[in-house]
Parts: structure tokens; C-alpha cells; sequence
């Protein structure tokens, strides 16, 4: 791992990286996903503010407990992740104030858990990793996942859901609908508010041309 990708706090990232990522397959929670969170959540401080530190620390720890997305225990892996990296950040000696940021930050960035975050730190957080989640690397992201999960693409008899409720856990395509194309309204501040609109109309962008090649738009 890379901590240069983590500037200006490479050292911090080197103390953190060794505990940032469980031994996984999964290409969608890597350290590729935490390389772009680090990228968002500098874009979003640039304007907004916030202390980095506790914001790198929490961007590179918010996956460091691996729970997959068809787990009944998914609604759980962020609390699991905030107590594991609590546990870290007192063995290097933080304060106990800014390891409660950093906690709630790691608890509060999940969609699943419905934390709602009261700091700018874990605001910016939450906004960072959830642009992940829209624009062409959310439609990436989305596909790699269900094709672990063993999804089928589209419900070939009603790729739509007209007749029937959606099932993201069988059909890739309900997720946007489900899911992706509600999480441009939730985000916390302006910069990312504008960033996730601008994603959110690739993401529809992106529907529309596949209906259109499947044959229902």
C-alpha cells in the first residue's frame, strides 16, 4: 500500500493502511475505494473545511471490518468498523475526543446503518463515500457487486418492475432504483450536494441508454 497516495498525511496513512482493509476479494471496498473517498474527502475540505486528520483517519478505517453486502449483518459492519478503529487509534495514543470523531464519522458514513452525522467531519465523510456510489464508478461498482452476489443483470420479463417489486438482491438493474438514485438526496453539505448531482444525471444518463439498448426505454 501507498501511503503517498494519502497526501498531506502520509504518515498518518502508513501508521493506518496495515489496519484499513480485512483480507478480501472484494474490488468494490479496496484500497482503490479508499484512494478516491481520500480524493473526495480533500475536494469537499477544500471548501468546506474540517480537520483532515480526523477525516483521513476515518476515510481510511470506514471498511477496515468486512462485512458483504447480502449479510444479514451489513447494518452492523459500520458500528464493527468504529469499534475496531477506536481500538487502533488508542493504541497510537489519540485523544479520546478525536477518536470519538472518528468513530462517529465511521458510523455514521454507512447508508444501510442510518446514522445521521452531526459533525462537519463526518459529514464530509459521508458525502466523500457516497459519491462513490453515483456517477460511471457507481454503475462500475454496482455491477462488480452483484456479478459476486451472482445476480442477473435485469429481469428479462420485466426489466422495469412495472408488475412486480423491485429485488436487488436478483436484479442489478432494481439497485439503481432502490438505492442509487436516492442517495443524491441526502447529502450533507453544498459541495457535495453539487458534486452528486452531477453524478446523479451520469447515473440516469446511464439507465436510460441501457433500456434503450435492451429494448424497453
Amino acid at each position: 500500500m501507498n501511503p503517498n497516495a494519502f497526501v498531506p498525511l502520509a504518515t498518518l496513512a502508513t501508521d493506518l493502511l496495515p489496519h484499513a482493509l480485512e483480507p478480501s476479494d472484494d474490488g468494490a471496498h479496496d484500497l482503490a475505494h479508499l484512494q478516491r473517498v481520500w480524493h473526495n474527502v480533500r475536494t469537499l475540505q477544500a471548501e468546506e473545511g474540517g480537520d483532515l486528520e480526523i477525516m483521513l483517519a476515518a476515510a481510511l478505517l470506514h471498511d477496515c471490518v468486512a462485512i458483504e453486502k447480502n449479510s444479514p449483518q451489513r447494518s452492523q459492519a459500520s458500528r464493527l468498523a468504529a469499534e475496531k478503529a477506536s481500538t487502533v487509534l488508542a493504541e497510537l495514543n489519540w485523544p479520546s475526543a478525536k477518536i470519538a470523531a472518528v468513530a462517529h464519522a465511521i458510523e455514521a458514513h454507512s447508508f444501510s446503518a442510518n446514522i445521521a452525522a452531526l459533525t462537519l467531519e463526518a459529514k464530509i465523510v459521508q458525502d466523500a463515500d457516497r459519491l462513490d456510489s453515483l456517477g460511471m464508478l457507481g454503475v462500475a461498482r454496482t455491477f462488480y457487486v452483484a456479478g459476486r452476489m451472482g445476480s442477473a443483470l435485469y429481469d428479462p420479463q420485466d426489466p422495469e418492475a412495472k408488475e412486480r417489486n423491485y429485488d436487488d438482491t436478483r436484479f442489478c438493474l432494481d439497485h439503481f432504483q432502490t438505492k442509487l438514485l436516492h442517495l443524491a438526496d441526502g447529502f450533507q453539505t453544498a459541495a457535495g450536494q453539487r458534486l452528486a448531482l452531477i453524478r446523479h444525471q451520469r447515473l440516469k444518463g446511464f439507465m436510460e441508454q441501457l433500456k434503450e439498448e435492451i429494448g424497453v426505454a
